[in-house]
């Protein structure tokens, strides 16, 4: 034990004065670098920057041409690729995607969603793929998620919102599209309403609960393996609110999974059909053939994954859409136009139907143009089975891994034009008024090759509905002046939430 501690304190010795003067040259840089220092590596750099590190890495990526390796401590295993190149992009995710999977570091990282689809790979990812194209396919399924998210619009978002009016209190609307999401998640995947979107503004505790594992993950991106596993081994700092979190909603879910099979167990012995057609329910149905300890870890699993996939990222795009709008005031104007030319006829409130969201062409552009600059899961990892070359002329060896900045991937020149720092829907439309079609290696906000998000339709009807009824119904006013600032999280929200007045409009 005390040759131990001497050892360590001879490290500590050796290596902090080296820590402490790249840190200091670090702070000292004109431009941002990488700086491979002795020792402790690029770490010096990636900490005085994580405050600001989406924008950090789009002006590092734009200077290496779009593609980076990161090199951390020498005595870690922090080594990555970082790049933002859509060629590298159709590489990874398309041409060789065999070849590229998850990998047990990642499972680890992300341990909170279990063994789901975001998770997995090969044939376990593939079942989980093939089970849920199948269940999204159905007609029940497709009509009972049309029927939950007009319900909650009409029953719940817009008599918030006029409450919210008559107070003429501002009002965090970031909050409510997070309340908003989910109770939809809740009801479409669990067939459970929490009701947290409600004019009293509860305190749910499993709501905050997933926030926090998030943030807990993100950290775990920012330092080295080593540290954060001693944090989880003494239970200490962000490994300690990640326990807690994981605990309160593996409560939540388990306890939703049991009331659900003694729901569907009553109504067949009541000879009744369940007219509820959530996903749970079309899940346990697949699977009431394996034992119960497994199938139930199944169900948690598959919920999780859901619930990142169709809440937060939801929450986000609402969010950052909403706040673009409300700081360009000729774009909502041409929403409107375009709402009013299809749908003038409609008396208020008026909530869109399924398909009246496919004559929006102009507020589709708007939807896609704020993923582009805003994309809710702000970046993607993979890693190697095999060594590689990638387009961009990196090497890739097995356990390496690859971080794809989808925040810099939308403000890049070559793709998008020296116009990429503007919000502007109309490069979503082309000559003949139709949406352009762009691909998903350059616009990779909803993935990309085999691994394309399943949700991809559901996402924008949700979008589509909440922003054209609210913008129908009412004014958003933000405070002049209002700069927002990305969360560090695995989900880009805003740490400032999206503070607004909301008026009726005439």
């Amino acid at each position: 034990m005390i040759m131990l501690i001497s050892f360590l304190a001879m490290a500590i010795t050796l290596i902090l004065p080296l820590f402490l003067y790249a840190f200091y040259q670090t702070l000292n840089l004109k431009t941002p670098a990488f700086t491979n220092w002795p020792f402790v590596g690029m770490l010096p750099t990636l900490l005085w920057n994580v405050s600001r590190i989406h924008d950090f890495q789009v002006q590092m990526l734009k200077s290496k041409g779009g593609t980076v390796e990161f090199l951390g401590p020498w005595f870690t295993k922090m080594k990555a690729v970082i790049t933002a190149d859509p060629e590298n992009v159709h590489h990874i995710m398309s041409k060789s995607f065999d070849n590229f999977v998850k990998g047990d570091l990642f499972r680890e990282m992300f341990q909170a969603f279990g063994e789901g689809i975001f998770t997995t790979d090969s044939i376990q990812w593939k079942y989980h793929r093939n089970l849920l194209q199948y269940l999204f396919k159905q007609r029940s399924f497709e009509t009972y998620q049309e029927k939950v998210i007009h319900n909650k619009v009409e029953k719940s978002l817009i008599p918030l919102l006029d409450h919210v009016q008559q107070k003429g209190s501002m009002v965090d609307l970031q909050d409510i599209f997070n309340r908003f999401t989910f109770d939809n998640i809740c009801l479409i995947v669990l067939g459970n309403d929490p009701n947290c979107l409600s004019i009293d503004f509860p305190q749910v505790a499993v709501e905050k609960a997933f926030n926090q594992a998030e943030e807990s993950i993100f950290y775990r991106h920012t330092v080295p393996g080593c540290v954060w596993r001693l944090q989880r081994w003494l239970q200490v700092g962000q490994e300690k609110k990640m326990t807690e979190a994981c605990k309160i909603f593996d409560k939540f879910l388990y306890d939703c999974i049991a009331s659900k099979r003694e729901e569907l167990l009553k109504n067949c012995n009541k000879n009744e059909k369940n007219h509820h057609v959530d996903l749970l329910t079309a899940m346990i149905g697949e699977e009431n053939s394996k034992g119960s300890e497994n199938a139930n870890k199944f169900l948690r699993d598959s919920a999780f994954n859901l619930f990142v996939a169709g809440r937060d990222t939801l929450t986000s795009a609402l969010t950052w859409l909403f706040y673009l709008i409300a700081t360009h005031p000729l774009v909502e104007t041409n929403i409107l136009k375009e709402i009013k030319e299809n749908f003038g006829h409609k008396e208020k409130p008026w909530i869109l139907s399924v398909d009246e969201t496919k004559k929006l062409v102009y507020l589709h552009g708007a939807i896609c143009e704020a993923l582009r600059l805003f994309p809710p899961i702000p970046f993607e990892r993979k890693e190697a089975v095999k060594e590689d070359i990638l387009p961009s002329g990196h090497h890739v060896y097995p356990n390496k891994m690859i971080l794809f900045s989808l925040y810099a991937m939308g403000r890049f020149e070559d793709t998008w034009g020296k116009d990429c720092m503007e919000f502007k829907p109309e490069r979503w439309i082309s000559e003949r008024g139709a949406n352009v079609y762009v691909p998903s290696y350059k616009f990779f906000s909803f993935n990309a090759g085999p691994r394309t998000c399943l949700g991809r339709d559901l996402a924008f009807l949700q979008v589509k509905m909440v922003t054209a009824s609210i913008l129908w119904n009412y004014c958003v006013h933000v405070k002049e002046g209002t700069r927002l600032t990305p969360t560090l999280s695995i989900v880009l929200l805003t740490k400032e939430g999206l503070n607004v007045k909301i008026t009726k409009r005439m």
